[in-house]
């Protein structure tokens, strides 16, 4: 994240509004995951690494723990900082936090490590957390079961170059990692709930690499999930809509 990957960087500024009203939240089997998995409650520390407008920030500040919000992206940082006042929100970047060595309990990346899966972030990681610190890998992702999920997928990926990806799986090639135990997974079922246009097209134009492309073929991609919406019959006239997700965690412990 220090270098920002184009995507990231146009896209994330660009769709900073649109990123936090159509990205999910997510599942409240989390609370317990964060405070049995990561052993996070008050008393503790961690940071919210590549936090985008503090939608998983949020959750972790309500475990009690204190807590420090580290966004290269100058329009997703503020949004955050007006959103959660009670949080410390921080310019950094994967490879570089402004924090001080092994001074926190735990670090977590939601919906974010794909971007910066490397040994130089891992390294740094390492360098922030305590010995016995736990970091912490969570993504909701699309439950593509649903035929209407597929291809709503399609569309998203015929415009996402090179762009990282979690569906690619790159991010594990960097695990086992010198100075960390072995990964541990749990996966919830989610949901997001709510119009067709907040949960389907607003998810759709926050994905980095289209809210990043130009404005006609943005109006396109608008175009086409409007179509995909009007011709699926659980999805057309309805005043609600869900969208579902599996979301997976991940955990390890600096052991070193």
């Amino acid at each position: 994240m220090s270098d920002l990957h184009p995507a990231a960087a146009d896209g994330f500024s660009a769709g900073a509004e649109t990123y936090a009203s159509g990205r999910p939240d997510y599942p409240a089997a989390l609370t317990a995951w964060l405070r049995d998995g990561l052993r996070l409650g008050p008393g503790r520390s961690a940071a919210d690494l590549g936090a985008g407008t503090g939608k998983f920030t949020a959750l972790l500040a309500a475990t009690g723990a204190a807590v420090a919000a580290i966004e290269p992206v100058e329009a997703m940082r503020a949004r955050l900082a007006a959103s959660l006042p009670g949080v410390t929100a921080l310019a950094g970047s994967a490879e570089a936090m402004p924090l001080p060595d092994a001074s926190l309990d735990a670090i977590v990346c939601a919906q974010a490590f794909h971007w910066f899966a490397t040994p130089a972030a891992l390294a740094e990681i390492r360098r922030v957390l305590k010995v016995g610190g736990r970091l912490g890998l969570v993504w909701n992702v699309r439950d593509e079961a649903t035929p209407w999920v597929r291809a709503l997928t399609a569309i998203m990926n015929a415009h996402e170059g090179d762009a990282p990806r979690y569906h690619t799986g790159a991010w594990r090639t960097v695990f086992p990692a010198p100075g960390f135990g072995p990964l541990h997974e749990a996966a919830f079922p989610h949901g997001h709930t709510g119009t067709s246009e907040q949960v389907i097209l607003d998810r759709t134009l926050s994905v980095s690499f289209i809210a990043a492309l130009p404005e006609a073929e943005r109006a396109r991609v608008t175009q086409e999930v409007r179509y995909l919406i009007a011709r699926t019959p659980d999805l057309a006239g309805r005043a609600e809509v869900t969208f579902p997700y599996r979301t997976h965690a991940y955990r390890c412990e600096r052991v070193s």
